[in-house]
């Protein structure tokens, strides 16, 4: 399996941004930490934190169990092909003889075959997509084109009238903004949830249609929702830097997805004098607002 390698403000950005270039759930990945964020005078940022990332192996059965059943597969197979026909020695059982002096043969063949089956085509089936992460790098715009495909088809499908436009964020980023009439509230939901749904099966779709290694990140706003919702959630923020900063006493946000915590962070470093630090496991990961001198 490929390993791929990104940076971020925190590890939690670092992952994220990995898991955009791979495709994937968080659950499908295995991190490797290899380096800390690290802090200057007031709490600022000086170096990213790094983090390496690549699609979870999947384990082959245990040797032993595949041979345990191979012989009763061929005995099974003997028995019928025999149809309870005359004697026979032990060795021409085991190979799985018949009534063709050339059967024992063929069958050791198809026998042979039936084991690299078992034995790998499962395993080159489900790692055909890791194996493939290797090929050539696909650019955001690839991407973009991929994920944009993805969303009219969604909304034709609901019957939604909308229309997708794409925003060059930076080099490496592009944002695909939907929008059209009330009828988008469908594809965004109670708390933005159906649009971090879509967002995820866009994922599922780019990883399955573009198998190499993804460079840079597609982002899905629906409506502007994650616009106002970014907006609002800045303003909440910094309200509550300030407190931070009267009191010296930290103040622990609520549990948030990636996407939001990292508004936080980028809120927050903007502030003098306040710092963020994450902490739990998602879903409940959240952000707290902390004095500078407490960061660690």
């Amino acid at each position: 399996m490929q390993w791929v390698e990104t940076t971020g403000r925190t590890i939690e950005d670092a992952k994220e941004a990995a898991l955009d270039q791979l495709g994937i759930d968080e659950h499908e990945a295995e991190f490797e930490i290899l380096e800390e964020a690290k802090t200057g005078l007031f709490g600022r940022v000086r170096s990213d934190a790094r983090v390496r990332a690549r699609v979870v192996p999947k384990a082959p059965r245990p040797k032993q169990e595949r041979r345990g059943r191979k012989p009763r597969k061929g005995r099974s197979d003997d028995e019928g092909a025999g149809g309870g026909g005359g004697d026979r020695s032990p060795n021409r059982s085991s190979e799985g003889a018949s009534s063709s002096d050339d059967a024992p043969a063929s069958k050791r063949r198809r026998n042979g075959r039936s084991r690299s089956g078992s034995s790998s085509g499962g395993r080159s089936a489900a790692n055909q997509e890791g194996s493939d992460m290797s090929e050539d790098a696909v650019n955001v715009d690839q991407q973009a084109d991929i994920i944009s495909e993805f969303l009219d088809g969604l909304l034709d499908s609901l019957g939604i009238e909308g229309k997708v436009d794409r925003t060059k964020v930076d080099d490496d980023t592009i944002e695909l903004k939907v929008t059209g009439n009330d009828d988008l509230g469908l594809l965004i939901g109670p708390k933005g949830q159906t649009l971090t749904a879509v967002h995820e099966l866009s994922r599922t779709v780019l990883q399955r249609r573009a198998t190499g290694r993804h460079d840079g990140r597609v982002r899905i706003d629906i409506g502007g929702y994650r616009q106002r919702r970014a907006e609002a959630l800045a303003r909440f923020v910094t309200a509550q830097a300030e407190i931070v900063q009267e009191e010296g006493v930290s103040r622990a946000l609520e549990p948030m997805n990636a996407v939001d915590r990292k508004v936080v962070h980028d809120t927050v470093n903007d502030i003098e004098g306040v710092d963020t630090v994450s902490e739990g496991v998602d879903p409940r990961r959240r952000v707290v607002i902390v004095p500078a001198d407490q960061a660690e």
